[in-house]
């Protein structure tokens, strides 16, 4: 029995379930055990908006606005349908989805190459996504679904024979599209691809997209969003001024080169330019990581999550130009392996920290305070004052949160007039607009100078004086002055 035992174990190798298995429990132990166990501002944006569209019949654009897909609302929506306010679920609902992006990715590469760079490009594409400069524990963002249908629509794109297979892909291709706008570009790629092999499958493709696409809009309008509000505050209102794209061209530049030039994302340029000497020709690939950097540059404002788009390309690129120095050149397998997982092993200190104060149940020991200097509550103590904010109004009550009080607004369960950083004039003028009509409950107000820093200066002063002339002093909290409406 022994021998046979280790006879088994020998002969077993690591296949590509088993790396995307541990990349898949690795992602959850990164994106779970986050400050505060709490939404990020993103997340509780959507989240706000989601609940008011599943609970209250308040669609998306008329019960909130954010410059995200519907799709997004509704994820978060079902999310607190099932569970109430949570962080974990649309982070764990992502990271399946991611972990689907990573088995496509493997197809890809099997398609073209061999078992071993298919598993180099999943280790590689895999672990770039947990890095810090690729927002790796922020798994639950929009780019995670737009580049799992991008990664399926160019695997059907390369691998159909026939047109159900491009009508497949570009169905895959669609549905991207609805997530991200942003999709379009690498969508180009693709078609770029399609035409120089057959114009015919191209516009089978195009097809697909089509009719995924029309299909989504449909289901949109029925469920009663006004599609002129979905092309104004998802793409339209994002390029005026006030807006979180609308920055100056230093800011840019200085985003940019934190993002290109001072991060990991370095370690993927030697052998990317390794394959273009190997290819000597704009092939799919190099066209799909042009065509995402254009991407990227073109929106302009360089988060980290946006990186995500970059990785597949790039991921693709670096296993095809590492197998094939392997090839060449008969490096070992596993020891390449190994170095590529050293290299690209994500920094794990946050989670780390979190889970020990976790275990050590010091998770919630945010102290109430309001004493100089005023600080920027964590998300923990955000989130924790959303909790008061639910504990001391009704359910009929509204309240508005000035500044970025995303956080607060979503664990207060309340509902209000309600734009994030968004400060174009057309936001500016509903937010003022339904305050005057629908003055809320309770307003609170931040204490600390980012509030000053971040908020211009016309809305802050038409709140200062709205508070003024209706609400008094209630009570402070975590930097924020809480005021109450003043009873007729």
């Amino acid at each position: 029995m022994m021998v046979a035992l280790k006879r088994d174990l020998k002969q077993w190798e690591i296949g590509p379930l088993h790396i995307i298995a541990f990349l898949t429990l690795l992602q959850l132990f990164i994106t779970l055990l986050t400050d505060g166990f709490a939404l990020s501002f993103d997340e509780a944006i959507w989240q706000y908006i989601g609940r008011n569209w599943f609970r209250h019949g308040l669609v998306p654009y008329a019960g909130g606005v954010d410059n995200k897909s519907p799709l997004m609302f509704a994820i978060y929506g079902l999310s607190d349908h099932l569970f109430g306010v949570n962080y974990w679920f649309s982070r764990v609902l992502g990271t399946i989805c991611q972990s689907v992006g990573i088995y496509y990715v493997y197809k890809i590469a099997l398609h073209l190459s061999h078992r071993k760079t298919a598993l180099l490009a999943i280790s590689l594409y895999g672990l770039s996504l947990l890095w810090h400069v690729t927002s790796g524990k922020y798994v639950s963002y929009t780019e995670t679904y737009e580049m799992t249908f991008v990664i399926i629509s160019v695997y059907y794109a390369l691998t159909a024979e026939n047109k159900t297979g491009l009508f497949i892909g570009g169905a895959m291709a669609g549905i991207g599209l609805a997530f991200r706008i942003s999709a379009f570009f690498a969508i180009l790629a693709v078609l770029v691809y399609l035409v120089r092999k057959s114009f015919n499958g191209s516009v089978v493709f195009c097809l697909g997209i089509i009719s995924s696409a029309t299909i989504l809009l449909l289901t949109a309008y029925l469920s009663g969003i006004h599609l002129s509000d979905l092309y104004t505050y998802s793409f339209a209102d994002n390029f005026n001024s006030g807006s979180p794209y609308h920055h100056s061209f230093l800011w840019k530049m200085e985003q940019f080169s934190d993002k290109f030039l001072y991060s990991e994302l370095v370690l993927l340029y030697p052998l990317a330019i390794a394959y273009g000497l190997i290819v000597k020709r704009v092939d799919l690939f190099v066209l799909w990581l042009i065509f995402a950097f254009m991407a990227i540059v073109f929106i302009g404002e360089f988060p980290r999550e946006h990186l995500k788009e970059l990785l597949p390309a790039f991921a693709l690129i670096n296993a095809f130009a590492l197998g094939h120095l392997t090839d060449v050149y008969g490096l070992p397998f596993k020891a390449i392996m190994l170095v590529t997982w050293i290299v690209f092993f994500p920094k794990l200190m946050e989670p780390l920290l979190n889970l020990k104060s976790l275990l050590s149940h010091r998770a919630d020991t945010g102290v109430e305070t309001c004493t100089q200097p005023y600080t920027w509550p964590d998300e923990g103590n955000r989130k924790k004052l959303g909790w008061w904010v639910r504990d001391h109004t009704t359910d009929q009550q509204k309240v508005f949160v000035a500044g970025f009080g995303a956080q607060i607004q979503a664990y207060s369960e309340r509902r209000s007039v309600y734009f994030n950083e968004m400060q174009t004039p057309l936001a500016n003028q509903k937010l003022f607009k339904d305050l005057e009509v629908n003055k809320p409950d309770m307003i609170l107000m931040p204490l600390y100078p980012q509030y000053q820093a971040y908020i211009g200066p016309e809305v802050r002063n038409f709140v200062d004086s709205l508070v003024a002339g209706h609400y008094q002093l209630y009570n402070c909290l975590f930097s924020y002055h809480v005021y109450k409406l003043k009873q007729p």
